[in-house]
């Protein structure tokens, strides 16, 4: 791969984590700028979104990106169509709004009440929904053999109709409409299902495997899954209302790891633990709270290891990895960071073998 020139090397110790097998250390996804290169280089995620008048200037700003930077251990470049969590809303009827450095989504001038979201399908010729899969076209046909295209952020069922209904009005309607709730939920969850079945296909066309906005690489077809809403929700309304289609989801995809957002969802580890195709939880502590490398969550982080499911901890302060991978198992564990130098990344992923223990 040419803007990964160790793959083979990477794609086998992915290819392992998945099997919750421990090679030589635990994953390690580190970005650094190229040594000759400025320490500044970073990617902007929104990007894309706001040059989709000219998709190719961003394709082509993409690879000056990847040119700049090196993807260590096994991180690897991927280019995902990102158009703002929960993209599938605006199919369904909201409005994008793109800015600076993120994605809202405004619901329809007059909300649809439960009859008209009953009556929601997917429409092939909605503009959004065309963008996604010409932009995913595009991504994957200008990546192969060159980097990854990530699949776009399909979000949540809830959290999409929470686009289209306001949250608010969503809890009041979990006690006023719970038949109409579950029902849109199912239709909602097929339609996000057809969206993941079409944008797989197209970028496996052209690639090995797939990736997300998590930039995991899946031997097969994988992605994440969560529901933001669920921080809002008690364990028993989250295990019925939520945990049908989530664990539809999980069976739908071949690997799927768990976007766990902060500690309001905290509540719900052990269902999620419970769910037998789910692979791994992604945790994020959320801003005020200890950080990914902080020793207050490894009691969080070895129950999970116990379940057999693989931890993804993103975003993680370089100066933490140390204490991380000694202080819990690094089997199934997959850190990503970030380095100022292609030379100490290199020689964190060095350190980082005999800092791994099993």
């Amino acid at each position: 791969m040419l803007y990964k020139e160790d793959w083979p090397e990477a794609r086998q110790r992915l290819l392992a984590w998945w099997e919750g097998e421990l090679v030589d250390r635990a994953v390690i996804q580190v970005t650094a700028p190229r040594d000759s290169r400025t320490p500044d280089n970073r990617w902007d995620p929104f990007y894309l979104a706001r040059h989709l008048s000219d998709p190719e200037k961003a394709v082509a700003e993409w690879e000056k990106y990847c040119r700049d930077t090196f993807f260590g251990g096994e991180m690897i470049p991927n280019l995902w169509i990102n158009l703002g969590p929960g993209i599938p809303a605006a199919y369904l009827g909201c409005t994008p709004r793109i800015e600076p450095d993120t994605v809202w989504f405004e619901p329809p001038k007059e909300l649809p009440a439960w009859p008209d979201i009953l009556g929601l399908s997917l429409n092939p010729d909605d503009y959004w929904w065309e963008i996604t899969r010409v932009l995913s076209m595009l991504a994957a046909e200008s990546g192969q053999g060159k980097y990854f295209a990530g699949l776009t952020d399909l979000n949540s069922v809830f959290d999409i109709l929470c686009h289209l209904r306001g949250t608010q009005r969503m809890l009041y309607d979990l006690l006023d409409h719970p038949e109409e709730v579950k029902q849109a939920c199912e239709l909602v969850n097929r339609i996000w299902l057809a969206c993941y079945d079409e944008l797989a296909r197209i970028t496996m066309r052209h690639q090995e495997g797939s990736a997300g906005w998590m930039s995991i690489w899946c031997p097969g077809r994988g992605g994440d899954v969560q529901c933001d809403f669920s921080a809002m929700l008690s364990p028993a309304l989250f295990e019925e209302f939520v945990l049908p289609h989530l664990s539809e989801q999980c069976r739908h995809l071949e690997r799927s790891i768990y976007h766990l957002d902060g500690p309001g969802q905290l509540a719900h580890l052990e269902i999620l633990l419970d769910i037998p195709e789910l692979d791994g939880i992604q945790w994020v502590p959320g801003a005020g709270n200890p950080q990914t490398g902080s020793p207050h969550w490894f009691g969080m982080y070895r129950r999970i290891q116990e379940k057999g499911k693989r931890l993804v901890l993103q975003g993680m302060a370089q100066v933490d990895v140390e204490g991380v991978l000694k202080g819990i198992s690094g089997r199934g564990l997959l850190i990503e960071t970030r380095c100022d130098s292609e030379a100490e990344a290199r020689a964190l992923l060095r350190k980082a073998e005999g800092w791994t223990r099993d």
